[in-house]
């Protein structure tokens, strides 16, 4: 009976989020979501237009700390090890690394998006 139930309501949750992502669009319809890119560039122009590289240096800063988060993912598993203080001492150095990261790209104006 609680395996039918889970299924009912699985099965009702999909299809109503289903249902909502395919009407929510449909209500703001303007021209650059028409556009077969959204990314900012022109795809009609010519392919050939310089870009900034700010773009992608913010990209590379989000791929950096996001892939340095997902080592800290594993942590709340790993506090039923007998070495307590080992893995507490490379947690604390993991997260001021972070910190010291975010700070120099906050000093370097790195996460700034205009020039």
């Amino acid at each position: 009976m609680n395996t039918l139930i889970m299924l009912i309501t699985n099965t009702s949750l999909a299809s109503a989020l289903v249902l909502v992502a395919f009407w929510l669009p449909q209500l703001n319809v303007y021209t650059e979501k028409y556009s077969p890119y959204e990314c900012g560039f022109d795809p009609t122009g010519s392919a050939r237009l310089p870009f900034s590289m700010k773009f992608f240096l913010v990209a590379i800063t989000f791929l950096l700390f996001d892939l340095e988060i997902a080592l800290l993912l594993p942590l709340p598993w790993a506090i039923q090890t007998h070495m307590l203080n080992l893995m507490l001492t490379v947690t604390f150095l993991l997260i001021l690394i972070l910190a010291l990261g975010l700070a120099y790209e906050w000093i370097q104006k790195g996460l700034e998006w205009q020039e």
